[in-house]
């Protein structure tokens, strides 16, 4: 054997077993010891020349030097420390308070670019209980056979009082509330369920009973007051004589909640006869849901106690507190008209109001505390309402597109044979599946107590994103049906209401560019946090102690993810470890590919860049988004496995993970091509694209399979929108739809006979109604064959009608316009408040 082969085996031996024990994350010592053998045999069988094997011990050395814990940390760990600290960004209140919300779950997997499947595997599929299940089937579609939407969005602008009777009675506002309350103490999962089947059929509806289950007054008491709040404010919240808001954006912050103005100030004032110590607040609040019809605000401010009346602190910071809007100088009652959507929300202001102190939730020593109870709540509360809103009006827009691209014809075939609708229906079914598969396992999760911080985010702005891609896509699938407005129109304000959740609960410009990863780097990093608690450590010892192991953990944690990285990519992960073996193998591999190419670019983003990493937001923002798709293919997974893994469903399936993963990748690209440092972003390129960008977005065959399924009746169209309001009813158009895509498909010979008969000459007219008749008296079609037509005719033709008006049924008056208020002069007295039922009953002003 030459010496050339004998020197490039050797150097395949220390390569590939270096890359080996990098791969598999062995620890320190043991790495060290398999080095250390391997030069003993190298230097007693190789045939390196001397100098050669000096260089090699010498590195063997350096490696030996971090096994000798003390030295390590006296000489190498100290002096970082000090550098370190000098480099650490500033971080607000707020910021490190956000930072603290919430747990970490499967996003912590998916950062460590080695996820542990079990773990996201062994929870166990969501489930409605039986008195859950009964809900839905019950009251639930019940309240949607009541729901009318041109009647509740251009006739009353409200819901009619009916309606909120109904919804009060059946506790719709008291899902989250304890029985012992008078709630109904339901699930995450049963939560997202009713908002899913009610934000289809009606976006005033899931508006108006989504908000008092998610953040507000309920939640906030139930973790954070005192027992005599919750006694106070509890039952009347369940029984519905309670209506709650909760205010928190100023015309001056929206987002940014430390730049409030609303302030409370610590004095003595006069309340119900006597002298007491309480706050005089001061407030102007704006976009407040339920406002207009509230009886209890849950109020956000900044506390002030410039005289020390209740401490030693001049600025307590943001504080929460419940005002019930009866109070003198609570001003409420006007609405906001939010895209023509008629749920109420509305302004609402304070002037001078004084409230004892033990308004504060949870009491004075809560006095501070607000941001905190806030950014810990929405941790849960933001995967549950606006995703499942989107969610559910993707599966309303699936089964709706579905059965009107088969049912309307062009050029004289259903409009779903062609290609370009048969893609938007693709696009439309995909990601439905999406929104279902993350908004299940994430309420999954909850319910088996996870608070997962970071994953709300993702669904808050990837669901809403995907619910307006769904929006148009539907809307251009209908064309010209879906944009005259009318009771006919199913589609146009589920349109006009997409941009509202993208603009509620942090707007999703913000939480994509901010949020997702700007609180994901630190709080999922298995590593940066607990670097950032050493180094913040007023004990120098133990902080030292801390930083060295997090520090070390640090470093072998991006040895390690720079070789998983690279292997990955040179062999498709194709080796990789995967929790099953089934057709869906190849997609876990993926997400491990991308989740190492993840957690490298991002400890090289965070140790090049440092702190300014939080001001370079389109870099942070691209890292988010590879963080999101690997999150939302996990989901889509792990929900094919819930579901029982339908083969049927396959092809959703591999479109979504492929869209995600093929994102994944182009984010990753982008974030390389816009790096400032050239050096480390070839570096960087060179380790996760080794082949170059090998992944590819869904083919059109795939495309293809999913239009089949949406427009043939069957269980993976009915999976895919679970949820929906289909119930075959007069007034609703989906049950209506479907009934009309049966026949269609029923029928199919005969309207092939048609077909025929015309190409033949058989009949002359180019109409169906017409031809129906000619194709009957030829004997091409029997008497009864005849009828089943006329009947589809007649209902397909009554589902593709629009809307017209006569001028006069348009104007909202009959003189001249009405000028627009100046925002200045809202100084009109409140409204009086009533109980929520004759509040409910009232017609709304304009």
């Amino acid at each position: 054997m030459s010496g050339l082969v004998v020197s490039l085996l050797w150097f395949a031996l220390f390569f590939g077993g270096g890359l080996f024990l990098a791969y598999q994350r062995v620890d320190l010592r043991t790495a060290t010891f398999a080095a250390g053998a391997a030069l003993v045999a190298y230097t007693l069988f190789g045939n390196g020349a001397w100098w050669w094997l000096m260089l090699m011990w010498a590195g063997f050395g350096l490696m030996v030097v971090p096994n000798l814990v003390e030295f390590r940390r006296e000489k190498i760990t100290q002096p970082l420390l000090a550098i370190y600290r000098q480099m650490l960004p500033s971080m607000s209140d707020t910021e490190r308070e956000a930072l603290e919300a919430g747990n970490v779950w499967w996003d912590g997997e998916l950062f460590s670019g080695m996820p542990d499947w079990e773990r996201l595997m062994s929870f166990p599929a969501p489930a409605l209980s039986a008195e859950e299940q009964a809900f839905v089937d019950g009251p639930c579609e019940e309240l949607c056979r009541m729901l009318d939407d041109w009647e509740i969005s251009h006739e009353l602008v409200d819901m009619p009082k009916h309606v909120w009777d109904f919804m009060i009675e059946h506790k719709f506002f008291a899902m989250i509330i304890p029985k012992q309350y008078g709630g109904l103490e339901f699930s995450a999962y049963a939560n997202a369920v009713v908002i899913q089947k009610l934000a289809g059929r009606n976006a005033t509806a899931s508006s108006t009973v989504g908000v008092p289950n998610s953040l507000g007054p309920a939640e906030l008491l139930l973790h954070y007051g005192t027992q005599e709040q919750k006694d106070r404010y509890l039952p009347g919240l369940a029984a519905g004589t309670e209506i709650p808001c909760f205010a928190l954006t100023s015309p001056q912050a929206g987002s940014d909640a430390a730049s409030l103005i609303d302030s409370g100030v610590v004095c003595k004032g006069e309340w119900e006869g006597e002298e007491i110590v309480g706050i005089r607040l001061n407030w102007d609040k704006r976009y407040i849901t339920l406002a207009p019809v509230s009886t209890v605000l849950g109020l956000a401010f900044k506390l002030y106690d410039p005289d020390h009346l209740i401490g030693d602190v001049d600025d307590y910071g943001i504080t929460a507190a419940l005002i019930p809007t009866s109070t003198p100088g609570v001003e409420v009652g006007r609405r906001h008209y939010p895209l023509c959507v008629a749920f109420q929300n509305g302004p609402t202001s304070g002037k001078d109001v004084f409230v004892p102190l033990d308004y504060i939730i949870g009491g004075p020593e809560m006095a501070g505390k607000g941001w905190k109870m806030l950014v810990e709540l929405l941790s849960v509360g933001r995967a549950i309402t606006l995703p499942s809103t989107s969610a559910g009006g993707g599966q309303a827009a699936s089964y709706a597109a579905g059965a009107y691209a088969r049912i309307r014809r062009q050029f004289n075939t259903s409009i779903s044979n062609f290609e370009g609708v048969g893609e938007a229906l693709a696009r439309i079914a995909g990601h439905t599946y999406i929104m279902n598969a993350a908004v299940s396992v994430t309420a999954g999760a909850i319910d088996q107590g996870e608070k997962p911080a970071v994953p709300s985010a993702i669904l808050k702005y990837h669901c809403t994103e995907f619910g307006r891609k769904v929006a148009n896509d539907a809307m251009d699938v209908h064309g010209g049906k879906a944009i005259m407005m009318g009771p006919n129109n199913y589609l146009g304000r589920s349109y006009m209401a997409t941009p509202i959740a993208i603009t509620v609960e942090g707007a999703n410009i913000l939480t994509r560019s901010l949020i997702i990863y700007g609180q994901g780097a630190i709080r999922c990093h298995p590593f940066v946090l607990r670097e950032l608690n050493a180094a913040a450590d007023e004990d120098e010892d133990r902080g030292l102690i801390e930083f060295d192991d997090a520090l070390f953990g640090h470093i072998g944690y991006a040895i390690s993810n720079t070789a998983r990285a690279f292997t990955m990519a040179l062999t498709h992960a194709k080796f990789s470890k995967v929790p099953l073996n089934t057709p869906t193998r190849r997609y876990y591999q993926n997400i491990n590919r991308y989740s190492a190419a993840f957690a490298l670019a991002s400890d090289f983003a965070m140790l090049t860049l440092g702190g300014a990493l939080k001001k370079r937001e389109l870099l942070s923002a691209r890292l988010g988004d590879v963080l999101s798709a690997i999150y939302l293919a996990s989901c889509v997974l792990k929900h094919f496995e819930n579901e029982g893994r339908r083969a049927a469903d396959l092809p959703l399936v591999e479109w979504s993970v492929r869209t995600l993963m093929y994102n994944a990748q182009e984010a990753l690209h982008s974030f390389l091509r816009n790096f400032p440092n050239r050096l480390v972003a070839g570096f960087l390129r060179a380790a996760i694209f080794p082949r170059g960008r090998t992944y590819s977005a869904p083919a059109d065959e795939l495309g293809l399979k999913i239009v089949k399924l949406m427009t043939q009746p069957g269980e993976a169209r009915e999976r895919l929108s679970r949820f929906a309001y289909t119930t075959n009813e007069p007034g609703n158009p989906l049950g209506l739809l479907e009934e009309a895509l049966e026949l269609s498909v029923k029928l199919a010979p005969l309207e092939k006979r048609l077909r025929q008969a015309k190409k033949e000459g058989l009949i002359a007219s180019d109409y169906l109604g017409e031809q129906i008749e000619q194709a009957s008296k030829a004997g091409i079609i029997n008497e009864a064959e005849a009828d089943e037509l006329r009947e589809y005719h007649t209902k397909s033709s009554a589902l593709l009608d629009v809307d017209d008006f006569d001028p006069s049924e348009l104007g909202r008056r009959a003189t001249e316009p009405s000028k627009p208020r100046k925002a200045a002069k809202r100084k009109a007295a409140p409204r009086k408040k009533t109980a929520a039922r004759k509040k409910a009953g009232e017609k709304k002003p304009d």
